[in-house]
């Protein structure tokens, strides 16, 4: 049950980057002079990746309080795992959300004590024209949107929106409950057997554009919105942001579903109980007004103190807090849940691997690290982020080496699973799935190193071949991951690469390429690629390439 649960609690949280584009500089409180070096105390914080955005909090605690926070920033699934471990190297923890954390004896063992800092709902942003079309563009309109009318608009079309992967992020994973528990109409005592399959799959018809980083997901969502999508569920504070910023084609009309949402409180947590002293300081200059007016006015989240929340009101929608969703108790609605999501009612996954397998591949133990990546995407890691990152039902993966050219490209399919009749549950992998993931495993361990680097041709050819493969399958969702530890050496330049490229049919052109930077790969040239193709640069250089390899499942 504690394997299981590891994996439940990876799934409930976030990784989403909170921009500060566009939000009003409100100019930090004026608390007493710092204290003098000696009596500085250092507080290790590990803090998710939403939150840094309040680093110059670091500053004006030191001064508050005479207590040095170190902040240090991870990801939600890494930084979950660490405190359920007992890894976390830090004397605190702060996340967007910790009820799944909390919710287990093992999390609540590891923290000592926790206070909330502020607050931000999940929100449904829809373009202003998609909102007039659907009749939610007017506040009262918007205030009585339900799941159920989200969940319609999706299915027939009407709605296209962005939103993090619901296997790795709170945001993604409450939307789909959200929507699971209107269904039921009885989300406090819901179990597995109470989803409603239809519900889930009719939601997914309207899932466009996945991502598991919020910032990559608003820069794709600039770019599509009106176009490919023209919606986008995220926190408020971020949809607030977005609106601010400028760059939007149009703004959002942020709806409230009206049978609740999930509210993300930032609970400051302490997990070295002997700088008890030291955290209730910090959340006391936290919770005071001038922390919490700074914190709304320059993140855009809601104060945790009802008698600042009123201060904000020229910058805070009235309309934004509804009902909080009640979390379900049943582990086995979660597993089963987002197993569901994975192998079943997701729009499947087409990818090519483009496999870097040059001479240089041999030094730093450079293959060893390639073929590890392929292997624990292939099944071989038990570990909560490894679980999440395997290969799904349904799956189609070609690996497309190469040297001095792109050779030897081959496909592996992975079975569908079968289907439950009724809710959702854990299924075993069968054992057609078993092998297709042992032959995958075994095709990493032939991979032989040598030649030079044809980094351009062989993407090319990945998308070329895609041509084909979308006329095919055209329901699949595609994208290609590219690995090099070396500059481009042979075949085509970046600029042929380009010009080639923008001859490509325009559907496969939104095709993301994912490119992941190790050894001495040239990385201006890699980001000026992805610039072009809409993909990503991971950097492996400082990061093991297993490591960086699992992150970029969440975006496919």
């Amino acid at each position: 049950m504690k394997t299981k649960w590891l994996v439940w609690a990876g799934w409930g949280l976030s990784v989403a980057l909170v921009a500060g584009c566009g939000r009003k500089e409100e100019p930090a409180p004026a608390p007493r002079e710092a204290p003098p070096a000696a009596a500085v105390a250092e507080l290790k914080v590990l803090a998710t990746s939403d939150l840094r955005d309040i680093t110059p909090l670091e500053d004006m605690v030191l001064k508050a309080t005479g207590v040095k926070l170190k902040l240090q920033f991870g990801g939600t699934m890494e930084s979950t795992e660490a405190v359920l471990t007992g890894n976390a190297k830090a004397d605190v923890a702060w996340f967007a959300n910790a009820k799944y954390l909390l919710s287990d004896a093992q999390g609540q063992s590891r923290v000592k004590l926790q206070d909330k800092i502020m607050l931000s709902p999940m929100a449904v942003g829809v373009s202003e024209s998609a909102a007039k079309k659907l009749g939610w563009d007017t506040p009262d309109a918007a205030a009585k949107v339900t799941w159920k009318e989200i969940t319609e608009a999706a299915r027939t079309g009407k709605l296209n929106y962005a939103l993090s992967n619901p296997a790795t992020s709170n945001q993604g994973f409450m939307a789909l409950m959200g929507v699971v528990a209107a269904a039921s109409g009885k989300s406090e005592a819901m179990s597995a057997a109470d989803v409603d399959r239809g519900a889930i799959a009719a939601f997914l018809k309207g899932y466009k554009l996945p991502g598991d980083n919020s910032t990559y997901l608003s820069e794709q969502f600039i770019a599509q919105q009106g176009v490919r999508v023209n919606a986008f569920i995220n926190y408020e504070s971020w949809l607030l942001s977005l609106n601010q910023s400028g760059k939007l084609r149009e703004k959002l009309v942020l709806v409230y579903p009206h049978e609740g949402v999930s509210t993300a409180d930032y609970p400051l947590m302490l997990l070295n109980d002997a700088r008890r002293e030291d955290y209730q300081k910090v959340v006391a200059y936290l919770k005071s007004e001038p922390a919490q007016l700074w914190l709304a006015r320059q993140t855009l989240r809601r104060p945790i103190v009802p008698e600042v929340a009123a201060k904000v009101a020229d910058v805070l929608p009235q309309q934004g807090m509804r009902v909080e969703l009640p979390f379900s108790p049943d582990r086995a609605l979660a597993d089963g849940l987002i197993a569901a999501y994975l192998n079943e009612f997701r729009r499947p996954i087409a990818s090519t691997f483009v496999l870097d397998t040059s001479g240089s591949m041999e030094r730093e133990g450079r293959r060893g690290q390639l073929v590890q990546a392929i292997q624990y995407v292939a099944g071989a890691d038990e570990s909560l982020t490894g679980r999440i990152a395997k290969l799904t039902n349904r799956e189609r993966l070609w690996l497309q080496p190469f040297a001095d050219r792109p050779y030897g490209l081959v496909n592996f399919e992975v079975p569908a699973g079968s289907a439950s009749a009724r809710g959702v549950q854990l299924q075993a992998d069968s054992e057609a799935k078993q092998k297709v993931l042992a032959d995958v495993r075994d095709f990493a361990d032939k991979l032989r190193m040598t030649g030079g680097t044809a980094l351009y041709d062989a993407v090319l050819q990945s998308l070329e071949h895609m041509v084909e493969e979308k006329k095919k399958n055209p329901d699949y969702q595609y994208s290609v991951v590219a690995f090099t530890d070396g500059e481009n050496n042979q075949g085509r330049s970046l600029e042929q690469f380009k010009r080639d490229y923008a001859a490509l049919p325009e559907d496969v052109r939104g095709i993301p390429v994912f490119m992941v930077l190790f050894g001495e790969a040239n990385e201006k040239a890699l980001k000026d690629l992805v610039t072009v193709t809409g993909g990503r640069v991971f950097d492996a250089r400082r990061t093991p390439l297993y490591s960086v390899f699992k992150d970029i499942r969440a975006y496919q």
